[in-house]
């Protein structure tokens, strides 16, 4: 059972991972300093799952990439574009309503 629970919990994580990191690109961010924010706001979140994540958003043509050299070592910093902004706004109507849902549907059990 705790097998099939972890498996669920992951599948829950990956679709909501999408948003959260949508929602910090509204500022521009280098993979790292990224990880940093989520981890201090309590998402949890490695660099092997975050930068596919940031390559796959980038090719999808939501993000605005840029290689900026900063201290010793040229870093690639990503921001929302205007497509980008907007996913992000109807992703986040969708999830509201979602979880509007999922609550009422939990309360029912109770």
């Amino acid at each position: 059972m705790q097998e099939i629970i972890k498996n669920l919990n992951q599948e829950l994580r990956k679709g909501t991972l999408v948003l959260a990191v949508l929602s910090q690109l509204k500022e521009k961010h280098y993979g790292y300093s990224l990880v940093e924010s989520l981890n201090k706001k309590g998402l949890r979140i490695e660099q092997n799952t975050l930068y596919p994540l940031l390559r796959r958003l980038d090719k999808q043509g939501l993000l605005e990439s840029t290689w900026e050299v900063v201290e010793p070592r040229p870093r690639k910093y990503y921001q929302l574009n205007k497509i980008g902004k907007e996913v992000l706004i109807e992703l986040s109507k969708t999830y509201k309503n979602n979880y509007q849902t999922i609550i009422s549907l939990l309360k029912e059990e109770s």
